[in-house]
């Protein structure tokens, strides 16, 4: 009979915890370090809506147009700040290869922005012959579904 050196033949069942221990950890520092990326566009004190229709899905996209109005003075496209005579512009630009169905301008406005720096917004839009403009608001927090 002779004596097995280093170890023994059979096949060890046991899970190694370890390697995946740190697989996790790894995973969890690039998604915190990630996650505040994804964000687009000016943050904008959204107003919370009292009845949330069914959300619309083309807000998300990156082909959308989004006008924020953090404030009555300022106005982005996305993260570029624009005055309000060039805004028009710009929306004109972004929309010139756009079917007309598909020619929606979003607006976010946060709650202290005056009435009337909204409706110059839509003016604006208004003025590049774009109809259908849309209004972001904020769902509140534990509501799932508006009753009909």
């Amino acid at each position: 009979m002779a004596m097995a050196v280093g170890g023994s033949d059979e096949y060890n069942s046991e899970i190694n915890v370890t390697p995946m221990v740190d697989v996790m950890l790894v995973l969890l520092i690039i998604f915190m370090i990630v996650t505040p990326l994804l964000q687009q566009g000016v943050s904008v004190n959204l107003p919370r809506d009292m009845i949330s229709p069914d959300e619309d899905g083309d807000i998300t996209k990156d082909t959308s147009v989004i006008i924020a109005i953090p404030d009555n003075n300022n106005f982005y496209i996305g993260k570029d700040q624009y005055p309000l005579n060039v805004l028009g512009e710009k929306i004109k630009e972004r929309m010139k290869d756009k079917t007309p169905d598909k020619r929606i301008v979003y607006i976010k406005s946060g709650i202290d922005v005056d009435y009337g720096k909204v409706v110059e917004a839509i003016d604006t839009i208004r003025r590049q012959d774009i109809d259908k403009i849309g209004l972001v608001a904020d769902k509140k927090k534990g509501e799932t579904k508006a009753a009909n």
